[in-house]
């Protein structure tokens, strides 16, 4: 069992650079994945950037050059680290872990961020 909790959410103005932190309830040095997805309203959930237990790393288009993603084995934690916000990075942020042997899935309940002048 893992459990997420991502914070660092809020209303942010067009070009600010927020960092979301996701904790994990336990060491994620042996998670196979541990990813962002968003869902911005009346759309599908999609991912933004994921990060191997290797340390390899995969972005969305839309967010490359703009976001990173990082993990602190020792904090047990996630970050994604949001630069020259648009109105359309506007969606609920969802942190995921990838576990394998046996394979599960976990989600962490979401943050809200807000893009807007």
């Amino acid at each position: 069992q893992v459990q997420l909790v991502e914070s660092g959410g809020g209303l942010v103005q067009p070009g600010g650079s927020p960092r979301l932190p996701c904790a994990a309830s336990r060491s994620i040095s042996s998670i196979y994945v541990m990813a962002w997805q968003r869902q911005a309203p009346g759309k599908q959930r999609e991912s933004v950037a994921r990060i191997l237990s290797g340390g390899s790393t995969n972005y969305a288009d839309s967010v490359k050059g703009r976001f990173t993603i990082s993990r602190d084995n020792a904090k047990n934690t996630v970050y994604l680290q949001m630069n020259s916000l648009k109105p359309e990075d506007t969606a609920v942020y969802y942190c995921n872990a990838l576990v394998l042997n046996p394979k599960n899935d976990y989600w962490g309940q979401g943050t809200q961020v807000t893009v807007s002048s």
